[in-house]
């Protein structure tokens, strides 16, 4: 899967890249893919966008520049509305001293980025329910979510497969312009969606995202839980899919059967 830096270009970040402040030409101090004339600011967008909600630091490592030239981007964006600095989560917070800020973007700088035909859509939609009613849009949301993964080859049944199989989902939904990752978290692995092309449109249709979380759990052969949606106006569409269980039962099933009891009768 490509990095951060790899991908930049794809997205529609003009908007937000071309604010005051980006052609830096002494921010880099470590060769990165990422150029002079704009492209930083864009990177940073991404990075936030696919890792939020991420610190300072972490985009500073990631990216090869400076504090300062974080720093800059960072203030920029979030004078812009384009980003908000947050508490660290939980499980960041370790150690002594005050947790470092975590950044993420906003609805605004979110919506910054392209979102094909949402007009269009939403009257497509809205169109399809008035003459099919609530059936027809099921029925299409369905067979939208299927295509998306239609390609994804089901790994096996076991925790390890299992979690293959959501790392394929995430790269079909990347490629339908969703841009997601997989992550472990406890007995169980998370399927994040960082971007959703169709945000707008779900938000008055949650057909959509309600089909997605049925189309994962048939492909999974697993029940799977839907923890946020960007639609909701949360920074992620989550889908947590556990493996504990799986986990448990593979370990009883690799048990040797037990040798049946001795009766204590004596044969003679």
């Amino acid at each position: 899967m490509k990095t951060a830096q790899e991908r930049s270009h794809a997205l529609e970040v003009a908007s937000i890249s071309d604010a005051p402040g980006t052609h830096d030409t002494d921010e880099l101090h470590s060769p990165v893919t990422v150029s002079h004339d704009g492209h930083t600011r864009a990177a940073v967008v991404t990075l936030i966008l696919e890792q939020g909600p991420v610190t300072a630091g972490h985009i500073g490592e990631e990216l090869g520049i400076t504090p300062t030239a974080v720093r800059r981007h960072l203030d920029a964006m979030i004078a812009s509305g384009d980003v908000v600095a947050t508490a660290a989560p939980r499980y960041a917070q370790r150690g002594r001293g005050r947790p470092a800020k975590h950044f993420q973007l906003t609805a605004a700088g979110r919506g910054r980025l392209k979102h094909a035909y949402d007009d269009l859509a939403g009257a497509v939609m809205r169109r399809l329910r008035r003459i099919g009613g609530e059936e027809a849009v099921q029925e299409f949301a369905r067979d939208r979510a299927q295509e998306i993964v239609s390609e994804v080859q089901v790994s096996g049944s076991s925790a390890e497969e299992l979690e293959r199989t959501a790392e394929e989902i995430a790269e079909a939904l990347t490629s339908a312009g969703f841009s997601a990752t997989t992550r472990r978290v406890g007995n169980g692995v998370q399927i994040c969606q960082h971007h959703c092309p169709v945000a707008h449109v779900a938000s008055e249709f949650p057909e959509l995202c309600e089909a997605e979380t049925a189309v994962f759990t048939q492909k999974l052969g697993t029940h799977v839980q839907r923890l946020a949606t960007i639609a909701n106006g949360d920074c992620a569409c989550t889908t947590h899919v556990p493996l504990a269980n799986l986990q448990v039962a593979n370990q009883v099933d690799a048990q040797p059967a037990s040798a049946p009891a001795a009766s204590g009768r004596s044969h003679t």
